[in-house]
């Protein structure tokens, strides 16, 4: 294992991250802290409680895991496209570091930035709401394998970007609606039967599920199947990427 490489590839994508508090930090905090204002106390006060939790408290762990999803596949798409788009990507591929080793260095500073700001905007939370954690160990399971699931996942997304456009075609268009609609501000226990039903298709759920539990110890769907959903989605990424340095994918060409 060529931890220097690693560590030379994890250090730079960090210290560029930082060099953009504004727009890395700032903005997204920012922007979490408007969902807190108008849901949590436009919305909250005409919502008593969801399942014995008040729904300002509720849609703490949604939020997060809302932008804890933008933020992984973001970091880690721009991380591997830029690259691709300024040339150096080749002198990556025939450096003495191998995939795995590649894919460990931008995965692992994609997780990293997001994790470090779902903590921060789980802190800015505590200042509009009193949110209890009572399973801490199971919410930094969650939080770690959801940063790591969809860091991969952005780095597919940037390998196959062509274009700047295109690293926010499926975030856009596909993650964040399955966000919205994966019990991020409700449970699933709310909508009717049938759509109950239909929610489950959605990979979301099982992310945002898991996360509450590990909040409020209330779920959508129960914690085990959530946790293995979670590996599964990893293992689909992880396959991907494999088939992706295997054939070369929009790195040779």
């Amino acid at each position: 294992m060529n931890i220097y490489a690693i560590r030379a590839i994890y250090q730079f994508e960090m210290a560029r991250w930082w060099r953009t508090v504004a727009q890395s930090i700032i903005s997204p905090v920012l922007s979490t802290s408007l969902y807190f204002i108008v849901f949590g106390a436009a919305i909250g006060s005409r919502i008593e409680s969801v399942e014995g939790v008040s729904y300002a408290a509720f849609i703490v762990p949604g939020l997060i895991m809302l932008s804890l999803l933008q933020q992984s596949l973001s970091n880690a798409s721009f991380a591997i496209y830029f690259p691709k788009f300024a040339g150096t990507v080749y002198e990556i591929l025939t450096a003495p570091i191998s995939h795995v080793e590649t894919v460990i260095a931008y995965v692992g500073a994609a997780a990293t930035k997001s994790i470090i700001l779902a903590l921060i905007i789980l802190v800015t939370a505590n200042l509009f709401v009193e949110v209890r954690i009572e399973h801490p160990v199971w919410m930094v399971l969650f939080l770690v394998l959801t940063a790591v699931t969809f860091s991969l996942v952005g780095f597919v997304i940037g390998i196959w970007a062509d274009g700047f456009e295109k690293l926010q075609l499926i975030p856009l268009l596909v993650v964040t609606p399955l966000a919205f609609l994966g019990g991020t501000f409700y449970s699933i226990t709310m909508l009717p039967e049938t759509w109950q039903t239909i929610a489950l298709f959605n990979p979301v759920v099982y992310l945002v599920s898991g996360f509450r539990w590990s909040f409020y110890g209330v779920a959508d769907v129960n914690v085990t199947v959530s946790l293995v959903m979670t590996l599964v989605f990893m293992a689909v990424a992880l396959g991907i990427i494999t088939w992706i340095f295997k054939t070369g994918y929009k790195l040779r060409s």
